[in-house]
């Protein structure tokens, strides 16, 4: 389940359609906290580094081109039917100023102490939590001193009411969804998996935080939605 080969297989099937799909599983929601997840940022007007990791079709670049106008964006992500779909909106949204990096951040040859901000959206729930130390890692090793991040991930609602309509949404409607799309629902059967495993960003924030962030916990919309952002101190 965890993988790193299943999940790209994985994401590469359902590239054709994951960006409507995540947008529909979100009840729109996706768009909106790819905003507030970046507001917990500090402003910059200067010529800055930013990496986008798992960055899927690009969702997110035009949140983050918004917020750091001047910044040099670049995205990861090891999934090339994804980065497929996102060359194609880097050329014909961003004049292909987007630098895109076909690499698992996992094993990456990124360099060190480079970027002066590294964010991800919704990729920490493929990941088991010997990988999310890994990732933790990585960040520290390839953010600036002073460099900040952070992270967003589809969660389990701490409302009862609430997580059974989402489980079922997610469990069931979705699936059913995926099969229209795509003629099989197993992929998106997963997504559910992936997120009532992950549960929450609770557990990935404490790892960051013991590798030396500062870190500072999130939630968004009765914890639909769960984050954690922080700074490199050392």
């Amino acid at each position: 389940m965890y993988n790193p080969e299943f999940v790209k297989r994985l994401f590469n099937k359902m590239s054709s359609s994951y960006e409507r799909m995540n947008f529909i599983t979100s009840f729109g929601f996706s768009i909106r906290w790819r905003k507030q997840f970046l507001k917990k940022m500090s402003e910059s007007n200067k010529n800055i580094e930013i990496i986008d990791l798992m960055t899927g079709m690009g969702e997110t670049w035009n949140a983050t081109k918004n917020k750091f106008q001047k910044s040099n964006l670049s995205a990861l992500d090891f999934s090339e039917g994804m980065l497929k779909y996102a060359e194609k909106k880097n050329n014909s949204k961003f004049n292909n100023e987007i630098t895109l990096l076909n690499q698992n951040i996992l094993e990456n040859n990124l360099p060190s102490n480079y970027y002066d901000i590294v964010t991800c959206a919704f990729g920490l729930k493929t990941f088991n939590d010997e990988q999310i130390k890994t990732l933790a890692k990585e960040t520290n090793r390839i953010l600036k001193k002073g460099g900040e991040f952070s992270f967003i991930e589809v969660s389990k609602p701490n409302n009862n009411i609430l997580t059974f309509f989402y489980g079922f949404y997610l469990g069931k409607i979705i699936p059913i969804l995926g099969k229209l799309l795509l003629g099989d629902p197993i992929e998106y059967k997963m997504l559910w998996k992936y997120t009532n495993n992950y549960k929450n960003s609770k557990k990935a924030e404490k790892i960051f935080n013991e590798i030396g962030f500062i870190t500072e916990y999130q939630s968004y919309f009765y914890n639909c939605a769960t984050g954690f952002n922080g700074k490199k101190v050392t």
